[in-house]
């Protein structure tokens, strides 16, 4: 997998955010950020199903908003599992891959 050179990119753009916006990305602002980024995919999600606040958005502005807060999210959760040294690729393999079953060869 390729998930901590992903993470690797990731913290440069991250790094570089926190300084132009003037905050200190410390444990708790990344653990903050990934909640409020929960939130924003979860507002996306309600919108999306009917049963949020209506927005105004039309149904392209919606998946483009659902891809969008997915990437925050996944982001999020890569820079989080960097600065506290979690191996995702090795995570992964451990935790969801291994539960993979070949699949017989079709005739």
């Amino acid at each position: 997998m390729e998930l901590t050179a992903l993470a690797d990119r990731l913290e440069r753009i991250s790094v570089d955010y926190a300084e132009r916006e003037g905050f200190i990305r410390d444990e708790d602002w990344f653990l903050l950020k990934l909640g409020e980024e929960l939130g924003e995919l979860t507002q996306v999600v309600l919108a999306r199903t009917g049963r949020g606040k209506d927005r105004g958005w039309d149904d392209a502005e919606v998946e483009a908003r659902l891809a969008q807060e997915c990437a925050d999210l996944l982001g999020h959760v890569l820079l989080l599992a960097r600065r506290f040294g979690v191996d995702l690729d090795a995570a992964v393999e451990d935790k969801w891959l291994r539960w993979e079953q070949p699949r017989p060869a079709l005739p």
